[in-house]
């Protein structure tokens, strides 16, 4: 077999099953659609697996599924594990080129939870199979590419070993059952919004969780799945009837989720057309949802669905009418707020950043979500304010006049009243030393700016829930 080629002939599967057999370390690196994936191999036996999309958010998803069997991973780990281990997005670049020879950065952090004794290995050689499972379904879904054969300079050391055809017979069985929700679901990273709260006229539908409705604001199939503790084709399964009846739309992948290969074999016109209506009928919800509770007009009007959408050809409108699925659910659109499903604690969370603007956009991402945001644009008089309100949360910026964030943090910290809340910085800077000195200082998070809604409420619930 060649060292280098393409997909055109030789399927991913293929590929590796001719490794199968392979009785040397091997690394198999594969581009495709701007994104790396990296198949380490020895003596015939997978190692590990990865891909260059957000690998430690894949690891800290796992990570913390596993934290409800084992106590040591808490909060804290987890997230000084991404301080000491994660690149920035530049020095990522960089590794891109270095990877097949080099272990790969959250390969040396589940190394490292061994040695400080977080993780046995016996936990680990189950946590790894899981995160190579994610990323060969992946991988198995690539239709053009190329691929290189190279051995490694450095021997990577050995957690578990698996089966090449077994991990490929699970991944294949995974695919099946995601395959099943076409053309409605293609990717396990579509973020599903619930659009309708109306009763439906079916009884035959489940009842969706109270929580789920809470957090269905944003977050992907997979990571509501991990907010759940729950299962993602269970997950799917559930969110599948309302998704059929219109209840429930879903946003394609945030980036740089995007660019990871889909479930459907090809995007017709018609599959093209749905994802249009899909888009409008979102940009509706996300409008209706951040604004002030009031009545609505019935975008279903008299059942004219099709001239809310937008304006397409004639031909277009009868595929439409072709592909559109009747809308059974009671068509009285309500505002999606917690307080429409169940009652839940409002958390109040801190905002000090010297920018108005900064601080305009944190109020507007969250004020909708339940929290009640408190926003300081005087650093100086933050402590006091902060003592004043006693926040569930604090966002602190780190570069601001008169003080810097390191300093604030340091600060509140010695405040035995502060000792647990958690400190989010918020900044432009990406470098490893400021990371670490965040750690020092006390922080609890790193969001780097410019930063995306579904960024922010993704480290925000991670550290209140």
């Amino acid at each position: 077999m060649n060292n280098s080629g393409t997909f055109t002939k030789l399927r991913p599967q293929s590929l590796l099953k001719q490794l199968f057999n392979c009785s040397e370390s091997i690394c198999l690196q594969v581009f495709s659609n701007s994104v790396f994936w990296w198949v380490y191999l020895e003596e015939g036996k997978i190692i590990y697996a990865t891909h260059s999309v957000e690998p430690f958010d894949r690891l800290e998803r796992h990570l913390r599924r596993l934290s409800h069997q084992i106590p040591s991973l808490t909060s804290e780990v987890r997230v000084q594990l991404r301080l000491m281990f994660e690149s920035d997005t530049h020095s990522q670049v960089v590794e891109h080129e270095s990877n097949s020879i080099n272990q790969p950065p959250e390969y040396q952090a589940i190394q490292w939870l061994i040695s400080q004794q977080y993780l046995h290995s016996t936990q680990a050689a189950v946590l790894i199979p899981e995160l190579v499972k994610e990323v060969l379904e992946s991988f198995l879904l690539i239709k053009e590419g190329t691929y290189e054969l190279t051995e490694p300079l450095n021997r990577m050391p050995i957690i578990c070993r698996l089966n090449v055809e077994n991990i490929l017979e699970r991944c294949q069985a995974r695919l099946k059952s995601w395959k099943s929700f076409e053309p409605q679901i293609s990717s396990p990273y579509q973020r599903p919004y619930l659009l309708i709260t109306g009763k439906p006229s079916k009884q035959n539908l489940p009842d969706l969780q109270p929580n789920l409705t809470n957090w269905m604001k944003g977050f992907s199939l997979r990571h509501l799945a991990v907010i759940m503790n729950q299962d993602e084709i269970e997950l799917a399964q559930n969110l599948y009837p309302y998704i059929i009846q219109g209840g429930i739309i879903l946003h394609e992948p945030d980036p740089p989720f995007d660019q990871l290969p889909n479930t459907l074999e090809d995007l017709t016109q018609s599959s093209k057309l749905i994802t249009l209506v899909n888009q409008k009928l979102v940009d509706v919800a996300e409008e209706l949802s951040t604004t002030n509770s009031k009545s609505y007009p019935n975008i279903f009007e008299d059942n004219k669905t099709t001239e809310q959408l937008p304006q397409f050809s004639e031909s277009l409108k009868e595929n439409l009418q072709k592909l559109t699925i009747t809308n059974n659910i009671n068509p009285v659109i309500e505002r999606v707020a917690a307080a429409t499903v169940t009652s839940k604690k409002t958390y109040k969370i801190v905002s000090v950043d010297d920018s108005p603007t900064i601080l305009k956009e944190i109020s507007r991402f969250l004020e909708n979500e339940n929290f009640s945001v408190v926003t300081i644009n005087e650093p100086l008089k933050a402590v006091m304010s902060i003592i004043r309100h006693k926040p569930d949360l604090i966002l602190l910026d780190l570069n601001m006049v008169g003080i810097d964030g390191y300093e604030l943090c340091q600060i509140i910290r010695n405040n035995s009243l502060f000792k647990e809340i958690p400190i989010i910085f918020v900044t432009g800077n990406k470098g490893i030393v400021d990371k670490v000195k965040a750690r020092l200082v006390g922080a609890s998070g790193y969001l780097t700016k410019p930063f995306t809604r579904a960024e922010l409420l993704k480290i925000v619930f991670m550290h209140l829930t």
